[in-house]
Order: structure tokens, then sequence, then C-alpha cells
């Protein structure tokens, strides 16, 4: 039965792809109505926190949009990747691998990628490569990331060995960063030019299309005002104290003993960042909600509330099942475990669930702990399946369209740079492991 409501689930996802817009999430909806309605299973929590860290970013991004924020860095951009075109496939996941080390939550993605997107196709740079590894990177760095619940979870099983944060962040942290740095040399090359791209090509016969995006707009002529550079200013400090907060949970205020979580302090900043913005540049408000930038970002919402809504159904209707298959198969073959660690965060979309499932599993077979360090990072396999936010909001994001999902689901843009930051990524932190450990 599992089988058949998974074939469901992605018939729905490629049904969603094809319709475009906001098919992914009123297809979701579909999903959702023969799954509950027709097999009985009981709906699964809506991904509240994640559509409304969207909506808060977005606002925040759509206000700095209309005070010409936007044009304002893709201006700056544009000045660095004319002598360097190539880099932003590298400096791109370099951002967003920093800015959730530091914030413990790869959402945070969410606050550059709409910029990601637009530097690259103003430079004329297929926005699916440093999209597809902004949004790897994103998610791998959680291993690396010393305040991530996937990692003090990992330190908790494996203290009695004798394991220390250090001794996981020394493996996982070069381990991840080299791994993604060799991957973003093959996904550097990955796909056509836009300038040889004939579905970006044939966009550009499209006057609505070219209306829209301004895709003849010829950025040395772009004049800044001096409310653009203060709308980036405040959206920059309003990402850098998110990340800074994530970094020191004492600066957020305490309910009950702990910090206030992050999804909160997001939703919060980003959304007072907005503000500011509207407050101080005075942009024009109807210019907010009509630019690209604002109509992606609730597309995005849409598309989650649907898709990832009607993944977790499936998965928590039949949570119990996949954890013994998943927990017998590394019994039996204990060799086996980063397969496993995979498999079950590709179900599960989440690191620290995969890690309280299976480590415990693992400590009890006798897998050495440097093994068990050194595979960590097969815990991040939320891209195999494209129903994970920071993807969907960056098909979104993308106008050009080089960045979507594949006419049989999993050959989407995400899978080649996933699979390999993946094998590039597990070959170093066993190294690692084995010189350190």
């Amino acid at each position: 039965m599992f089988f058949l409501q998974f074939a469901i689930v992605l018939i729905c996802i490629l049904i969603g792809a094809r319709i475009g817009g906001i098919g992914l999430g009123v297809m979701g909806g579909v999903g959702l109505a023969i799954l509950s309605f027709g097999f009985g299973l009981q709906p699964a929590g809506l991904p509240i926190d994640v559509m409304l860290m969207i909506m808060a970013v977005v606002s925040a991004a759509a206000a700095m949009q209309a005070a010409g924020g936007l044009d304002y860095m893709i201006k700056i951009a544009t000045n660095i990747l004319r002598k360097n075109p190539k880099y932003i496939t590298f400096m791109a996941p370099a951002v967003t691998w920093t800015f959730t080390v530091l914030a413990g939550t790869g959402h945070v993605a969410y606050s550059v990628l709409p910029v990601i997107a637009e530097v690259s196709r103003h430079n004329g740079i297929r926005p699916e490569r440093p999209l597809s590894m902004a949004v790897i990177a994103s998610q791998f760095a959680i291993v690396a990331s010393p305040i991530a619940a996937a990692v003090v979870a990992v330190v908790a099983y494996l203290e009695p060995q004798g394991i220390h944060l250090g001794d996981v962040l020394k493996v996982t942290m070069p381990a991840t960063v080299l791994g993604i740095g060799v991957a973003c040399i093959f996904v550097n090359k990955m796909g056509k030019e836009l300038k040889d791209d004939p579905d970006y090509q044939r966009l550009l016969q499209d006057p609505e299309y070219i209306k829209e995006n301004q895709a003849k707009t010829n950025v040395a002529e772009i004049e800044i005002s001096k409310t653009a550079k203060t709308s980036v200013t405040l959206f920059l400090i309003g990402a850098l104290l998110v990340v800074i907060m994530g970094a020191f949970p004492s600066l957020r205020p305490n309910f009950d003993g702990k910090p206030m979580g992050m999804a909160h302090t997001i939703e919060i900043v980003m959304l007072t960042v907005g503000a500011l913005i509207i407050l101080i540049c005075k942009p024009n408000g109807n210019a907010i909600t009509q630019g690209s930038v604002f109509h992606a970002g609730m597309r995005a919402v849409i598309a989650i509330f649907g898709i990832a809504w009607l993944g977790d159904t499936l998965m928590q209707a039949h949570m119990v099942e996949v954890k013994e298959s998943v927990k017998a198969l590394v019994e039996t073959a204990p060799w086996t475990f980063a397969f496993a660690l995979f498999l079950l965060s590709v179900l599960v979309n989440s690191q620290g669930a995969t890690v309280a499932t299976l480590f415990p599993v693992g400590i009890a077979l006798g897998i050495p702990a440097p093994i068990l360090i050194g595979v960590f990072v097969a815990v991040n396999g939320y891209f195999f399946i494209p129903n994970y936010g920071p993807i969907i909001a960056s098909i979104d994001f993308d106008t050009t369209g080089t960045t979507r999902i594949g006419k049989y689901i999993f050959n989407h843009s995400f899978m080649i740079p996933g699979l390999l930051s993946m094998a590039f990524s597990l070959a170093f932190g066993l190294l690692f492991a084995n010189l350190f450990l």
C-alpha cells in the first residue's frame, strides 16, 4: 500500500511541475484528497513555519526590490562577475554554507536565493548552476553547524566513547567544504549556457516575459538612488542578525527556559526589516507586490503548502514501517549504514530524526565512532525527492526556467549536484575521520 501511495505523491509532483506556476501546490491538494478521502490517511501538520519564513523573507526582499535595492546588488555583482563570471557557482554555495553553519538551519538560504537567480540571469549565467549548489550547500552545512540539532544529537550519542563536538566538526567541516567545492567544478558545466538554451530563448520571444523580467535591461545604465543603497543595507543587516542570533542563542528571548526558536526569529527579524525598508525608503506600495521577487515567493509558498504537506502526510502515516525497514537493513548488513542514513533522510526530511533513529542502531551494532562520523553527511538526502522548501523556492525564483523538476521527477536540477556533493563529502568524511580520530 505504501508504494501505491508513494506513486500517487510522485505523480502529483510530476503533473504539478508540468502545470507550472501554482501547479505544485494545487496538485498537492489533489494528492491529499486521494490519500485522506481515498486511503483514510490523516493529514499531517501543515508546514506552517517553512511557509511563514518564506513569506517574511520575501516581504523584506520584495520591499528592497521596489526600493531599487535588488538592482543595486545586481550592479555590484555584475562588476565583480565581469572579471570572474564563472565564480558565482562557487560563491553562492559558500554563502549559504556559511549562513547555515552559523544559524543552524538551512532555511536562511531563502534570503539569498532571489539575488542569486537575478544576478545569474543578468550576467548570462545559467541560474540552475549556482541555485542548485546553493540549496545543496545549505543542506549539507547542517552537519558542520555546532548548533544544529543533528550535530548535538550525534555528540550526545557518541560522548560515552570519548567523542566531543570538536571531533565531529573537524571531520564534517572540511569534508563538506571540499565535497561541495569539488562538486561545483562539475556543476559549473551543467546544462547549456543561457544564450544556447532553446527554452530560454523562446521565453525571450514573449513580450510579456520581457516586460515582467526586464530581460534586456542594460545593467550598466541602471541609476542607483540613495534609497536603493539604504534598502540593501537594511536587508543585509537583517540577514546578519539572523545569522548572529542563530550562532548565539543567548541573544534571543527565553521562554520556558529555552531560547526562542529560529523559525520565529527569522520571521520577526525579516518582517521588521521589511517594515523599516518601507518606512525609511518609501517604495511604491503597489510595486512591492508586483515585483518578480514577491510573485516567485508566493508561488513557492503555495507549492510548499501543497507538496510538502502531501509528502509529510504519507511519511507520518507510515513512519513506523519505514523506520523498522531501514533499521532491519542496517542490522542485517552494517556496511549499508551510510545508505540507510541517506534513505531514511529522503523519506523523513529531517537530519535530526534520521540521527535519532539510526545512530543508536549503529552504536549497538558496534560500528566504530570514526565510521559513524565519517558517514554522518549521508543524513542530507533531502534533495532526492524535490519537495524540500528551498528547492521549491529556488525553482520559482529562477525566471529563466532552467531550475526545474524533470520530466521523470528524479531528473531534476538538484539530483546531479546533490549526488556529486554526497559522494565527494562522504569520501572526504571517511578520509578525515581516519586521519583525525
